[in-house]
This record gives structure tokens, C-alpha cells and sequence, in this order.
């Protein structure tokens, strides 16, 4: 019960908060873009958060497709990676979370892959719709900054976690050998 009061708050609070930004943020500005996707992530991160999910659906396995990230690769994942910890994201994350050298740790690891893929993938959609709203209202060209901010901070870190999941199942299975 108390769960489930948490979860209707915080959703209650996102939509709240959102429409605060929808009402004094021009929808077609960079501001609003930005705001809205860090917003987003705030939200969706203390949703998920409490929501404490296993996250087992067949949605976390690798596909066929991916042939080992080889697709992921050809559309920039490892100059991604590298922009991160360029910015300094990578040493912001390791701070807060480092990587320690035991199998509990790799499937902790693993598990945050997940949850930050689904974090991730509930904000590209909720961003596209704003999107798909905004070109419909002001055309398409005024709808760039929501596009751009959409790819580079939701659909790149899916791609980075869906890329990076198999290495760490490997070394999880690795590490169970030992």
C-alpha cells in the first residue's frame, strides 16, 4: 500500500511538474528540451527506484541482431563512451558506484544495465511524444532541440547499456567459474 502511495506521488508530482515547464517554457526551445529531459530523468529514476523491479523480461536479452554490438559500433557507440568520460560522466558514475572485482558486484552491474535501459527507453518515448506534438504545432524544424536532445541523452545510453550487457554476462560467467 505504501508502495503503491509512492509511485501515484511521484507520477502525480511528473505530470504536475511537467505541465509547470509546458506552461512557462516556449515547447519549440533548447530550454525546454533540456529541462524536460533532466526532469524526466529525475522522475523516472525515483519511479523506478521505488518501484524495484526484477527486470527479468525477455526484453534485457540480447538478440540475434546485435551480433555482438558490431551494430552498435557502426552507429557511434564507442565515440559515445568516449564523450562521456570526456565530459566526465564516466568518473561521476564510478564515484558514486565503482566496480569492484566479485561476481555479486558484476550482477549488480548487470541489474543497473538494465534499470538504466529502462529508464532510458520510458523517457525517449515520453520525449518523442512531446516531439511528434511539437513538429505537428510548429513544424518540424521547430522540433530539432527535443530530436536532438532525444538521441543523445535516451536513445545513446540504450544503446551503451543494450552494448554493454553481454561483456558483463561474460564476466559474470567468467567470474562464476573461478
Amino acid at each position: 500500500m505504501r508502495k503503491t502511495l509512492i509511485l501515484t506521488l511521484i507520477a502525480t508530482l511528473t505530470t504536475g511538474s511537467v505541465c509547470a515547464i509546458v506552461c512557462y517554457i516556449r515547447a519549440d526551445s533548447f530550454s525546454f528540451a533540456w529541462a524536460l529531459n533532466f526532469l524526466l530523468m529525475l522522475c523516472v529514476l525515483a519511479f523506478t527506484q521505488t518501484l524495484k523491479s526484477p527486470l527479468t523480461s525477455s526484453y534485457f536479452n540480447t538478440k540475434a541482431w546485435e551480433r555482438g554490438g558490431k551494430i552498435y559500433e557502426r552507429f557511434g557507440t564507442n565515440f559515445f563512451r568516449k564523450l562521456l568520460v570526456w565530459i566526465g560522466w564516466e568518473k561521476l558514475v564510478r564515484k558514486s558506484n565503482p566496480i569492484e572485482k566479485n561476481t555479486q558486484a558484476l550482477m549488480d552491474l548487470h541489474y543497473q544495465t538494465k534499470k538504466s535501459e529502462l529508464d532510458h527507453l520510458i523517457i525517449l518515448f515520453i520525449v518523442l511524444g512531446f516531439n511528434v506534438f511539437v513538429a505537428f504545432k510548429f513544424g518540424f524544424s521547430r522540433s530539432l532541440w527535443l530530436l536532438v536532445l532525444n538521441v543523445i541523452l535516451n536513445l545513446y545510453p540504450i544503446f551503451l547499456q543494450r552494448y554493454n550487457r553481454p561483456r558483463i554476462e561474460r564476466a559474470i560467467n567468467l567470474s562464476k567459474r573461478r
